[in-house]
């Protein structure tokens, strides 16, 4: 049998003690009090002085005891709150603010107290077939949908740079929210291996809305029961219609051809605005809606506004119209392009780094 080296031996013994360690003086603080109070013969005296004594003997030993739990319920706290920050952003990572010549910004709302991912997700990538977007809100709001949002925004971030078309990025978001679906139900409902009417996975499904924007300016989309973005040129922000959406992921089967709608070209220093339902059908304490079109509008009027102030300025005014308490998540991205400054510019993302090419090194000859 193999042996433990010691000193893992007492790495592994100090993780173990390290939780009770706030506990140790305190208990060693009540065991002298008790000791004191059993063997002592002045504690067993009667007496005002003697009683106060006691009194205070033991009160300062009940306060280091609920001050060394305090202490350490703060600090596994904390230590929950650094590994649930580091996952929340390695599920849905900050974007870069350029792509391919356009400038990107994004920001998401969570009705869950001190979370920053919910039900909604968004990503962004530059790939060889253009910069690729997608913008999904799964049935449900708070934490409970993330493992659907795992799963479509890790199939999205393979199948964007292996698929030569926007379709069949499509169907492998769905194949990937189906496997997730089936899983779910088996874990819900091991002895039937399979669907059950009253599993909550039944009833999951997600809108996706899916864009690829050239670099002539050419917008492709595929649109799965998720709102149209608003496209922002000039002084007014406009609804993009392209034709009727297909259900949602996860509600019925894709069908065989997907409608594939272009749209406008965006043309440079335009910008789209794309949302999830949550910001349009966000009321106010008197039950009226959030005028997201009025509030891009009165941005668009004041000056150009870059696509991180943009973000904030909508954030801001829909905290504003329900007095910060939302009963959905919600989730805002915009993509400006920008490609008339060749500066901007950034070099499309690989899908392997290995598979990058490096510039030769310069000839002395």
């Amino acid at each position: 049998m193999p042996r433990t080296h010691p000193r893992l031996r007492t790495h592994h013994w100090l993780r173990h003690l390290s939780p009770a360690a706030p506990l140790a003086l305190p208990a060693l603080w009540g065991a002298v009090a008790v000791l004191w109070k059993l063997t002592c013969p002045i504690a067993q005296q009667e007496g005002t002085a003697t009683r106060i004594a006691t009194s205070a003997v033991f009160f300062t030993v009940g306060t280091g005891l609920v001050l060394g739990v305090r202490c350490g319920l703060v600090r596994e706290l904390k230590q929950v709150r650094e590994v649930a920050q580091a996952a929340q952003r390695v599920l849905l990572r900050p974007l870069p603010p350029r792509l391919d010549g356009l400038s990107v910004a994004a920001g998401q709302l969570s009705v869950s107290r001190g979370a920053a991912v919910g039900g909604d997700l968004y990503e962004a990538v530059a790939t060889p077939h253009g910069v690729r977007v997608v913008i999904g809100d799964v049935r449900g709001h708070g934490l409970a949908p993330l493992g659907a949002v795992a799963a479509v925004l890790g199939s999205f971030r393979e199948a964007a740079h292996d698929e030569p078309e926007l379709g069949g990025v499509l169907r492998r978001l769905d194949r990937a929210l189906g496997r997730h679906l089936r899983e779910r139900a088996r874990e819900e409902h091991p002895a039937s291996g399979g669907w059950d009417p009253d599993s909550p996975s039944a009833e999951e499904f997600v809108t996706v809305l899916l864009l690829e924007i050239r670099r002539d300016g050419a917008v492709l989309a595929l649109n799965c029961g998720h709102p149209w973005p608003y496209r922002l040129g000039g002084r007014c922000a406009e609804p993009v219609a392209a034709g009727d959406p297909l259900p949602p992921l996860g509600a019925f089967p894709l069908p065989e051809e997907l409608p594939v709608h272009r749209c406008a070209r965006l043309l440079p220093g335009e910008a789209l605005f794309l949302h999830t339902d949550g910001a349009e059908d966000a009321r106010d304490a008197s039950g009226r809606f959030f005028r997201l079109q009025e509030v891009l509008d009165q941005a668009l009027r004041d000056a150009p506004v870059p696509p991180a102030a943009l973000i904030h300025r909508v954030h801001s005014a829909l905290l504003r119209h329900t007095g910060g308490r939302l009963t959905d998540d919600v989730a805002l991205l915009v993509v400006r392009n920008d490609r008339h400054d060749d500066r901007s510019r950034v070099p499309a993302q690989s899908a392997d780094p290995g598979l990058r090419r490096t510039r030769p090194a310069p000839s002395n000859r």
